[in-house]
């Protein structure tokens, strides 16, 4: 059985058209112009059970909003959705028991009280007896490493502990599938990679569906075999990640930092820009044709260099370059 089925699924939001001036103001104000807006348009994907699937896409985009209908928070416009076999729309309650959910900027924790209590409400919520609830409180606690802070209050936690409570409290009552929207926003790169592996480590053992959102292309390429790009609110690819990776995530931002005014000589597969100073450059790295420990290799020979930092491209401009590629293909086709 299929974890989520959505089949043509559109969701229309009525807003109401600012007015200008004071007259327009008043006009407004006795009868109101609005006007329609497609936030979701026409969206339909099938995702397998145990599978772990990015869905990505600019600010604005659509993301949350389809997300929030697959939990029957909202309700589409036309269209029909089915998760783990359920209607959101009809059977929130019952679907509610069968999924969980990580939101990086919002909590599910009650910030005074300590993660314990808070995993004492939230099973008493899902309806897990005393036994069972020490029990699954208990392997969470060693499998995320909870024990130093199970009992200090959420508000005084680090962001990187907070984020591994709520991942061991979406998963307290065994949830079928797993919605992740930026569980690693604001973390530093050592918890990022901690998180990751406790969701492989989840998806390996008990072959939790993920739905994943995430504004870094790390997390995809860690976590992920699909990717399901959406701009607009229209899907615009749906590929498996390897070649997500090697079509589009394949290029490295190379920052480095001199003592000295200096020049980069050009290299095959780098775009190297230098501020007016000569103290800073960055360097876009296609990797398909230069690797990166050969560009790493040259910066050490040209000398004072005081820093260097590698990162990926913004989410953003992977998305932009997919979109003007797709715009491409359509042209050809036509």
């Amino acid at each position: 059985m299929a974890a989520i089925v959505t089949e043509n699924i559109v969701k229309t939001y009525r807003t109401r058209i600012k007015s200008e001036g004071l007259s327009a103001s008043f006009r407004a104000l006795v009868k109101p112009e609005w006007t329609e807006v497609e936030a979701v348009r026409n969206v339909s994907i099938e995702i397998e059970k145990g599978e772990i699937v990015a869905f990505i896409g600019p600010n604005g985009a659509g993301k949350s909003t389809f997300i929030k209908m697959l939990c029957g928070i909202l309700h589409p416009t036309s269209g029909d959705i089915r998760v783990l076999g359920m209607s959101p729309v009809k059977e929130r309650r019952k679907l509610a028991m069968g999924i969980g959910t990580v939101f990086g900027q919002k909590s599910q924790l009650w910030l005074h009280l300590p993660p314990l209590d808070s995993f004492t409400l939230l099973a008493a919520i899902y309806e897990i007896n005393d036994d069972e609830r020490k029990r699954r409180v208990g392997e969470l606690t060693e499998l995320f490493g909870l024990s130093e802070f199970l009992k200090t209050p959420v508000r005084k936690l680090s962001l990187g502990q907070r984020i591994r409570c709520e991942v061991a409290a979406s998963l307290l009552h065994k949830p079928e599938l797993l919605f992740l929207d930026e569980p690693t926003i604001g973390l530093d790169v050592v918890v990022k990679q901690a998180i990751r592996e406790l969701i492989l480590r989840d998806n390996s053992e008990r072959n939790t569906t993920v739905f994943l959102t995430s504004h870094d292309p790390a997390d995809v390429e860690n976590l992920c075999r699909r990717a399901i790009v959406i701009d607009h609110g229209e899907v615009v690819l749906d590929s498996p990640v390897e070649k997500l990776r090697s079509e589009y995530l394949g290029k490295k931002l190379v920052e480095v930092s001199f003592s000295k005014p200096q020049t980069i000589p050009d290299m095959f597969g780098v775009e190297i820009s230098t501020d007016f100073q000569g103290l800073k450059s960055t360097l876009a790295v296609d990797t398909k044709m230069r690797p990166i420990a050969e560009v790493l290799e040259t910066l050490s020979t040209i000398g004072n260099v005081l820093d260097i930092t590698i990162s990926n491209p913004p989410m953003e401009e992977i998305i932009a370059s997919i979109f003007r590629e797709q715009e491409a293909l359509n042209r050809e086709r036509e």
